[in-house]
């Protein structure tokens, strides 16, 4: 195997958790606001199915191939030429996405903390830690997410704990005015998030313990969806019917905090914070990346391409898109269908074939 570290299930679960979360709740409350209303804190319950149904395709498929990633069972389900296609196309997802997510966060940062700096250097030194970090292998890269989990944790608390004097309960109503359909169509672009779940197929090969996999897959799942309606809510909750008018409602949520002259500029703390999730998410996509590759390719060591594919990634992230106006409306028009062809449409045909290939040989 590529890989010769094993990591735990817990471990898994703090490496997914921010991954899907951190982008997400930052951006969600003016996506799924725009389309739910004042109904946008239950489209991350529905968009959660997406994310359960995840995690249970590449479970299943785990469970058929169990010492292979989605990238070399592709081959053994459809034959090698067609699942190099497949893979090869799945692979250019990951690296694209992960270019926005690395865009992404030098959009926010430039945005709201650092406006005369030059957003190569921004990407330039995100993306240079994440590949060392990648370059140390899973174990490094689980043990780094296991010490910024709990301040990720801890800080997006104290930011929603500080927040509770200044809500308005009156905004949350009339919940269901207009019947379920806001809310499912405001669970459209979450669903996506969530979909990012099937990059547990690229950790369930390296758990120490195979059968606590799906147990802490779900018990994902149920904190990033906990996580998501609460940031929503309380967007929802401060804003009400403004909510969609801002790019990053959570943030600028965190500017309404003071408390006398002993605390103010608490959006410095969400700034904290979006940087270890982003630091955790770009990870996990760059290593499923260059894992990726060195299985698409049949190399022995991963190590030699961390850097080059790196260097791929800044160019990706920097060409992907020429401004944030055109990543949010990217985000918001194509990538749902984008992401939902690569992330659902393709595992779940995998599995399907799967299923009745294993049927037949019986």
């Amino acid at each position: 195997m590529l890989e010769k570290g094993k990591i735990s299930a817990l471990q898994m679960t703090v490496l997914l958790y921010p991954t899907i979360t951190a982008t997400a709740i930052l951006v969600l409350p003016a996506t799924t606001g725009n389309f739910a209303k004042q109904d946008m804190w239950l489209s991350p319950i529905w968009a959660s199915i997406f994310g359960y149904l995840s995690v249970f395709i590449a479970y299943l498929l785990h469970h058929y191939y169990p010492q292979k990633t989605l990238i070399q069972f592709s081959e053994k389900i459809v034959g090698v030429i067609p699942g190099k296609l497949i893979s090869f196309g799945f692979l250019f997802f990951l690296l694209h996405t992960n270019g926005l997510n690395l865009r992404d966060y030098g959009e926010f940062v430039i945005g709201n903390f650092l406006p005369k700096t030059p957003m190569i250097v921004i990407i330039l030194s995100m993306a240079f830690v994440c590949a060392i970090t990648v370059y140390g292998g899973l174990e490094v890269m689980a043990r780094a997410s296991q010490f910024f989990f709990p301040v990720f944790v801890v800080l997006f608390l104290f930011i929603i704990i500080l927040l509770v004097p200044v809500l308005n309960p009156e905004n949350i109503f009339p919940i269901l005015g207009e019947g379920l359909t806001p809310s499912l169509k405001g669970a459209l672009i979450p669903s996506q998030w969530f979909n990012e779940f099937i990059l547990i197929s690229f950790f369930l090969p390296y758990l120490n313990r195979n059968g606590k996999g799906l147990k802490w897959g779900i018990i994902a799942v149920t904190l990033v969806m906990i996580t998501l309606v609460i940031s929503n809510l309380f967007s929802l909750l401060l804003f009400g019917d403004l909510t969609p008018f801002f790019t990053y409602p959570f943030m600028d949520a965190a500017r309404y905090i003071s408390i006398a002259d002993f605390l103010q500029h608490v959006e410095s703390i969400i700034m904290a914070l979006w940087v270890t999730g982003m630091f955790i998410k770009i990870s996990v996509f760059y290593y499923a990346v260059v894992i990726g590759v060195a299985q698409w390719l049949d190399l022995t060591n991963y190590r030699p391409i961390v850097f080059p594919i790196g260097f791929l990634l800044v160019v990706v992230s920097i060409w992907s898109t020429p401004s944030l106006q055109k990543l949010i409306d990217f985000s918001g028009t194509t990538w749902p269908f984008y992401a939902f062809l690569f992330q659902m449409l393709i595992p779940i045909s995998l599995l399907f074939i799967a299923i009745i290939r294993k049927k037949r040989s019986k």
